[in-house]
């Protein structure tokens, strides 16, 4: 076996074809774009939500709502979740960071605790806000609640 001896695999090397070359090629005149037409030009490329001409769909379907940006979201805890926890881990005192290592929520999210379901337990418990019900139920049991 020589240097001169090696070549490609049968099959395995093919010729790119050339279009728009001329005739003789088999793939002039139109280059197999079909005739005229936006996709027959060169440079062409389609708008995203292009529909061919019929109003597209992002423009037939209306505008509405409103996204206030200076929302502020909480998580909602209910008061039967600090129920289940406070027997299971045997805490008293709820605070933000507590309820971060629990993984009730992420560090960056403010807590509401909120009053579903029933506590039988003294709770201390600190938060970012609170509803009536819940601080009601949690003050009825002996708790104190306070925001940040």
């Amino acid at each position: 076996m020589n240097l001169n001896s090696l070549s490609p695999a049968k099959g395995s090397v093919k010729n790119n074809t050339r279009k728009g070359r001329g005739s003789g090629s088999g793939k002039g005149g139109t280059s197999t774009r079909g005739h005229k037409g936006a996709k027959s030009r060169s440079g062409y490329s389609r708008k995203i939500g292009f529909e061919g001409g019929q109003m597209p769909l992002q423009r037939r379907v209306p505008k509405f709502g409103f996204k206030n940006l200076n929302r502020i979201a909480y998580k909602g805890i209910n008061v039967s979740t600090l129920q289940t926890i406070s027997e299971a881990k045997g805490i008293e005192e709820f605070t933000p960071e507590v309820f971060v290592e629990l993984g009730l929520v992420s560090g960056k999210e403010r807590v509401k605790v909120l009053g579903g379901g029933e506590l039988s337990k003294k709770l201390t418990v600190t938060c970012h806000a609170v509803s009536a019900s819940a601080k009601e139920i949690i003050e009825k049991n002996g708790g104190s609640v306070s925001t940040i």
